[in-house]
């Protein structure tokens, strides 16, 4: 079924309620990475209950289950996570009781061969307060959507990475495991934990979720430049470019611009580029 411009723009789910707790945060935490030296007093906060922390990137995890696209008509089997984009209007509480609305705010017509994309905005407030925690907007490319008549121009454009050597690169292990570790945050897509779901889709073996990726390039910034506050960053963009499988490192190089700090990824045993155009801001 093609997609409905007029009725996928009018796509929206408001006011759904959720909470998370230390456990939830500690649990995001050890999925991308944090932890791995019990010795490492620096990295305590994000993983264990005394004064603790919440990484900024768990913001796409605490109201996982909105799925305003559900109802879109796109074929999920050609679908793939374009670009993911962060505001951070404070910092991550480490347990909330939050609201969040989403909707969708775009859809761009490529053509009948290169597919659809497809733009949706979650506000996540706290419950109590009603401020604003976080906005986020997600790049979905429905490869198999293209041709359905609407926009062809208007998506955001990515942010330009510098030409000149990275100012700075820092590298993150991933276990062979630790898709598991992620998926209990919310993820449970049988792709990056099923080798027979992995081919089917055309990977030798299961890949870790794009968004666990993204969560430790955000770790790479808070270990490094952050010195381990994650209050200080305010936004966190970037566009996926391709997969990483368990067990790699993923090594960041880090461009720093006064409060805009550029980011990209590499699967360093393949140098492949698996996050580019990536931009931290970080409060002044």
């Amino acid at each position: 079924m093609p997609i409905n411009y007029d009725e996928i723009m009018q796509l929206k789910s408001e006011g759904q309620s959720f909470s998370y707790g230390d456990r939830e945060t500690m649990l995001y935490a050890l999925g991308i990475g944090f932890g791995r030296d019990p010795m490492n007093e620096a990295e305590l906060p994000f993983v264990y209950e005394n004064g603790l922390k919440a990484v900024p990137t768990m913001s796409t995890v605490i109201a996982w289950a909105t799925r305003t696209l559900g109802r879109s008509g796109i074929n999920y089997l050609m679908v793939v996570h374009g670009e993911q984009r962060l505001t951070m209007h404070k910092p991550l509480p480490p347990a909330a009781e939050i609201v969040a609305d989403e909707r969708v705010i775009g859809a761009f017509d490529k053509g009948k061969e290169k597919g659809a994309i497809i733009l949706t905005e979650k506000v996540i407030r706290e419950k109590k307060s009603g401020e604003k925690i976080c906005t986020m907007v997600n790049t979905t490319f429905a490869r198999g959507d293209g041709g359905f008549g609407g926009p062809k121009d208007g998506a955001p454009e990515p942010h330009p990475v510098p030409s000149r050597a990275p100012d700075l690169v820092h590298d993150c292990d991933t276990r062979p495991d630790q898709a598991f570790i992620y998926a209990l945050s919310g993820d449970r897509n049988p792709l990056h934990r099923d080798p027979k779901v992995a081919k089917m889709a055309g990977f030798p073996r299961p890949i870790l979720h794009g968004l666990c990726t993204y969560g430790t390039a955000c770790r790479a910034i808070i270990s490094t430049i952050c010195k381990y506050d994650p209050a200080k960053i305010a936004g966190f963009d970037v566009r996926f470019s391709a997969p990483v499988f368990p067990g790699e490192t993923i090594s960041t190089e880090m461009w720093v611009d006064g409060p805009v700090v550029s980011y990209r990824s590499k699967a360093k045993e393949r140098d492949v580029v698996v996050l580019n155009n990536g931009k931290c801001v970080l409060r002044e």
